[in-house]
């Protein structure tokens, strides 16, 4: 059957609540060609920023408006280009016989250490967040292997070592599929971590795991999911903020910015701010504190995550003007990632263009082109910022905008 579209699914809310186009214009700041066009179907998406509006002025969830989350993620992020996935993908998901076992497909190689997985894990990190995905890529499936290993050669004294080791090696697995757009297969991947991550009964490593889950939630629509599984998560873990570690803050805290960023995106904006505004009490209590994994995972919870996820909620509310304030006040700690900084930049690139200023948008991206190309090309909010900055603009595309649509694509 059929699922609904997001203008179907806003027709019917509207009506429901006896609002009509030019009452909900009033009430959200959308223009009633907007909403026409969506409720006809001479549009079949929408900015995150206008289906926060029209969520919060009908009193519903933007997931409402968005219905089934598959046809959510074909609608909002189309596919990126086919990636060399076998490797992967036979890692992830085994052959396995009778007795449970997968098959081993690998010629077999001296026996894993809980050294030699760490130094794996903490190289295959580096290359991530240098956003050299391929490489990373090419590095997965013998890194996912060498960790089921480990898990089944060490003793008992180093099973919880293993255990937590393998947690990470699915979660990297399941971060770069993230961002290659292959949910199914990050969905597995984080499955792994979470299962491996339970079984070592290390708390710690457990929002470790979760936290990808959240984002993954995130990118599928599933924002209700997505903040109920952090909120909750948080509330298991919750540590004094007097006696913490620095590794249990940053736990804590990247969960309620997860929690945080579900909440602005289903039009819960008072309570978006409520939940940043515990998560920098924590942030302040850590400081310049790095997580003593943090080569190892992609934790980043500091005063400056907080304040960037502050950014990005002005800009879903539909605030540019408010973005760009605040990202003049945003302060540099030691922990964040250069990915959360990349899309923070995009946040800036958005609100300038939002607010007219294209050549200052324009340059944004061209410092992401000459910086992070690679993650550049795989995220569709860069194309949507294209497009938006290309359809605004009075004169043609110039020469610099025109190797941005070659990179990012989106524009017709």
């Amino acid at each position: 059957m059929e699922q609904p579209t997001i203008g179907q699914n806003l027709k019917r809310i509207r009506k429901a609540s006896g609002m009509s186009q030019e009452a909900l214009r009033d009430a959200s700041g959308v223009s009633v060609s907007t909403i026409r066009d969506l409720e006809q179907r001479r549009r079949d998406s929408a900015s995150l920023a206008t289906l926060s509006a029209l969520a919060a002025a009908l009193h519903t969830s933007t997931g409402a408006l968005l219905g089934d989350a598959a046809g959510a993620v074909d609608r909002r992020e189309p596919d990126a280009e086919p990636v060399g996935l076998i490797g992967v993908r036979r890692a992830l998901t085994p052959v396995r016989g009778l007795d449970g076992q997968p098959l081993d497909l690998d010629p077999a190689g001296p026996a894993p250490t809980v050294a030699g997985v760490t130094a794996a894990v903490r190289a295959a990190n580096a290359v991530y967040h240098r956003n050299d995905f391929a490489a990373t890529l090419a590095a997965v499936p013998g890194l996912l292997a060498q960790a089921r290993a480990l898990v089944d050669v060490v003793d008992a004294d180093e099973q919880l070592a293993a255990h937590v080791l393998a947690s990470r090696a699915y979660s990297l697995a399941g971060r770069l599929l993230i961002q290659l757009r292959q949910v199914d297969l990050a969905h597995v991947a984080l499955d792994g971590a979470l299962r491996y991550a339970r079984d070592s009964g290390d708390r710690v490593a457990g929002t470790e795991a979760v936290a990808p889950m959240c984002w993954l939630l995130l990118r599928v629509g599933r924002f209700a999911d997505a903040k109920t599984l952090a909120l909750r998560t948080a509330d298991q873990v919750e540590p004094r903020l007097s006696t913490a570690t620095p590794a249990e803050l940053a736990g804590w805290g990247q969960l309620l910015l997860k929690a945080a960023a579900a909440a602005v995106r289903d039009a819960r904006r008072d309570e978006a701010s409520e939940i940043l505004d515990l998560a920098a009490a924590g942030a302040l209590r850590l400081g310049n504190q790095r997580h003593p994994h943090a080569d190892l995972i992609g934790n980043d919870f500091s005063p400056e995550g907080v304040h960037l996820m502050r950014v990005e909620s002005a800009v879903i509310a539909g605030q540019p003007d408010r973005a760009l304030t605040l990202a003049e006040e945003v302060t540099r700690f030691p922990q964040v990632t250069p990915s959360s900084r990349q899309r923070h930049r995009l946040d800036v690139a958005w609100s300038y263009v939002q607010t007219g200023q294209h050549s200052a948008a324009t340059g944004v991206l061209l410092e992401l082109r000459d910086t992070a190309a690679p993650w550049l090309r795989q995220q569709p909010y860069a194309r949507d910022i294209v497009t938006e900055l290309i359809d605004t603009r009075r004169r043609a595309a110039s020469a610099e905008q025109a190797e941005l649509i070659a990179l990012v694509g989106g524009v017709a």
